[in-house]
């Protein structure tokens, strides 16, 4: 499906009663994150650990290196030389020396390492091979312990490497495996899976009329990485409704490279309406689940819904529209990844607007800003169905229904891949009045309150 549905919040024709929009965008929000039980730390492979929180120290499992090896190429020797050639590995006496490479095992007997760049092979009085220093080596090499890289002199067995409450970065990663562990245990962090519908869907080419892209596909497993969540495949199906009953079964579906795990959130797009095509709320009743939230007042993607099935997984459909998509996603799925991801809130921070926003009784409206001269100005090209205003803007604007007066504080939200919204610059303090006896350099009054730049974005 790719069209919001159209009239009052998104009834068919011939509906006599409108449908009630049983939450306003701030109780959504909460009522998303209140859904949500964090979910349990477990044991993680190390491969899919990066960007993790951690949930328990990660010790050192045996001394770190677990034996003495060679820091350079070169000979293991024991004494001083010149030294006799023994076979490598062997027992090294006093005055004689084998040959080893870097992070080799130190044979027993070696006391040092002669590099190899620092070593001569010569023969002695009776034409026996014997090694002696020369080329690059200093005086007095190779000293007793030089160039050898001691069993346990970067951690002892025991030792605590990295602390829980770190986000695991991939030098975390290699050392976990220095220390000996094939996995570590991390905070619990759900597991996406996208149910994609439309049978009037293309994936690639230009579409004909009656077509369109898709551009969920693209975009949404991304978008859930940066909201907190793992991407776990994707999977589309058509527009019946054994199709939706079957996508929302409780099995794994087969997606490459996805994780062969069940998921905690299935995330719809389309179907969220009310028309004979729109199968979700009976696919999920059905299934004996539960509706947390059946439409949202606001506009853009008031056909959100946000429903618990008995298994706990969540399913979030989303209006078939991308930016109305967008909108839901940010009011209703990012409260409920943060919440099963440990998180908070996801922040709403006031910025000044830059023009006057008529009311719309009864809807909160959210509008993609560009900042100017610090100030939020809606963006262009941003109906429902449209993304181009979306990929330039600086953050969302919550318009409450009451409208926003010009140089109004307003709240808004950044966007999952933008930066934060910046915090309101502060009011500098009042000018002293100029002096009776000075004048001003111009008979122009200067205007009163904020000037209203939104024209000047194209």
């Amino acid at each position: 499906m790719t069209g919001e549905p159209q009239g009052e919040a998104g009834r068919p024709e011939g509906q006599d009663t409108p449908h009630h929009l049983a939450h306003t965008w701030e109780e959504a929000r909460q009522a998303a994150f209140d859904a949500a039980t964090p979910i349990p730390a477990g044991p993680v492979a190390l491969e899919l650990a990066l960007g993790r929180r951690l949930d328990q120290d990660i010790v050192a499992l045996q001394d770190m290196p677990h034996y003495a090896s060679s820091a350079m190429d070169g000979w293991a020797v024991n004494g001083t030389g010149p030294w006799i050639l023994v076979e490598p590995g062997a027992r090294l006496a006093p005055h004689q020396a084998s040959p080893i490479v870097t992070g080799g095992l130190i044979p027993p007997g070696g006391k040092a390492i002669l590099r190899s760049e620092g070593a001569v092979l010569g023969k002695d009085d009776d034409g026996l091979p014997i090694l002696e220093t020369g080329g690059t080596a200093r005086p007095g090499e190779p000293r007793n312990g030089q160039h050898i890289r001691k069993a346990g002199e970067e951690a002892r067995e025991g030792d605590i490497l990295v602390k829980a409450g770190v986000e695991l970065n991939p030098a975390h990663l290699a050392l976990a495996a220095l220390a000996g562990h094939d996995e570590v245990r991390v905070q619990g962090k759900p597991l996406v899976r996208l149910l994609l519908t439309g049978s009037e869907v293309v994936a690639e080419g230009l579409p004909v009329p009656g077509q369109v892209r898709d551009t969920f596909g693209p975009q949404l497993p991304a978008v859930v990485a940066m909201l907190g969540g793992i991407a776990g495949g994707q999977q589309k199906i058509g527009d019946s409704y054994g199709e939706w009953l079957a996508g929302l079964e409780d099995v794994v579906p087969e997606a490459p490279g996805a994780p062969d795990l069940p998921a905690d959130v299935v995330i719809t797009t389309g179907g969220t309406g009310r028309s004979g095509t729109d199968h979700l709320r009976r696919a999920v009743a059905e299934l004996g689940g539960r509706l947390v939230i059946d439409g949202v007042a606001m506009r853009p993607g008031h056909p959100a819904v946000l429903a618990e099935l008995p298994d706990g997984r969540f399913v979030l459909g989303l209006p078939g529209n991308p930016l109305a998509a967008m909108m839901a996603l940010s009011t209703v799925g990012a409260p409920l990844l943060a919440a099963l991801g440990h998180g908070t809130m996801p922040s709403v921070q006031d910025v000044p607007c830059g023009t006057m926003i008529e009311p719309d009784p009864g809807r909160t409206r959210l509008m993609p800003f560009r900042l100017l001269y610090g100030m939020a100005s809606p963006a262009q090209h941003t109906g429902p169905g449209m993304m181009r205003g979306l990929a330039s803007a600086d953050g969302v604007m919550v318009v409450p229904p009451h409208g926003v007066q010009l140089g109004e504080p307003v709240p808004a939200f950044a966007l999952p891949w933008g930066p934060p919204i910046p915090a309101p610059a502060e009011t500098p303090a009042k000018a002293k009045p100029r002096s009776a006896g000075r004048t001003a350099r111009t008979g122009t009054k200067p205007a009163d309150g904020p000037v209203d730049w939104s024209a000047l974005l194209g």
